[in-house]
């Protein structure tokens, strides 16, 4: 394989593994807006994956069905995460580590009691956009991708344009800044918390979805693999906004990307420093932030803060 192949193989794979950052970190962005500091994304990703797996071989051919079921799936669970951290107002550092605990041993039981573990499953197959995908390069870039691709950038859009340009997300932004002065207006703390906690977790199972269902092609225990973690750490490197997200998401993708293509092209590299370098990269945007950030942190003014309507002020 020479370098041009090798480039252009790397680049048109990235999206595929940037996906699950994308929305897994835009998921976050939704709940952490309300002022609910969210550490569930890995064990949601593993609902996510468990139930789109399971989905698609109990409905075999039906992906976008399976991707639903992920999507559902992920939201019934984050109810549990809800009702701890915004009606009996647990630590909710603490409640989302214990959640990922539960989701981490709930889907290892499941999918071994179900005899799911690798089974090969139908998956999603790539889009051409004919006849555009026809151009060298370029084609085979942007225009050959799976159509779960370019539904993460309509959703992106529809995520940005609902938390900056309408009501819904003004009371949104409102609660997760000041819930006091939100609660004085009329705004209801519990609902919209709620409801940014379980749309949030929609975005987050189906990250774990397309893991399982569009990605990797089967399911398997703890088959996240810290991607959930990453996509805590992506929320901060974009100071909870959605662009700045997709973008941390295109970088991690590209590097996830380049692990594969690096061992298929004989490059002798230790497989385990290959492995590591997603969570190198992590440390080290971490630290960029922090050394960079002139601008403050810009997170939300009440985020991990339980509201307490006897104690406003």
């Amino acid at each position: 394989m020479n370098l041009g192949d090798f480039l252009i193989n790397w680049i048109a794979n990235a999206p595929v593994t940037a996906v699950p950052y994308a929305l897994a970190a835009l998921g976050l962005i939704v709940a952490e807006r309300s002022g609910v500091l969210n550490l569930t994304a890995e064990g949601l990703m593993l609902i996510g994956a468990l139930a789109g797996a399971g989905t698609s071989l109990l409905f075999v051919g039906h992906p976008a069905v399976a991707l639903l079921a992920a999507m559902a799936a992920a939201s019934v669970v984050s109810l549990l995460f809800a009702v701890l951290v915004v009606v009996l107002r647990i630590n909710q550092v603490i409640a989302g580590l214990s959640v990922v605990f539960f989701c981490q041993g709930l889907t290892g039981l499941i999918g071994t009691l179900a005899k799911w573990q690798n089974k090969q499953l139908s998956g999603l197959a790539p889009l051409k956009i004919w006849p555009l995908s026809e151009i060298p390069i370029i084609g085979r870039i942007f225009f050959m991708q799976d159509p779960v691709v370019y539904l993460t950038i309509l959703i992106f859009i529809a995520v940005n344009f609902l938390l900056f340009k309408t009501m819904l997300g003004l009371r949104i932004r409102a609660v997760g800044e000041n819930p006091g002065a939100a609660d004085a207006a009329g705004v209801s703390i519990t609902l919209h918390r709620i409801l940014a906690i379980v749309a949030g977790s929609s975005l987050i199972g189906l990250a774990g979805g397309y893991i399982s269902v569009v990605s990797v092609k089967l399911w398997v225990t703890g088959m996240t693999g810290g991607r959930g973690w990453i996509a805590v750490a992506l929320v901060v490197f974009a100071r909870w906004a959605p662009w700045p997200a997709l973008a941390g998401a295109l970088l991690f993708g590209c590097i996830e990307a380049l692990i594969p293509h690096v061992a298929a092209a004989g490059i002798q590299v230790p497989q385990y420093l290959m492995l590591m370098t997603p969570y190198l990269a992590t440390i080290a945007v971490m630290i960029w932030v922090g050394a960079k950030d002139s601008r403050g942190s810009q997170e939300p003014g009440a985020l991990g803060q339980p509201h307490v309507r006897e104690e406003r002020r």
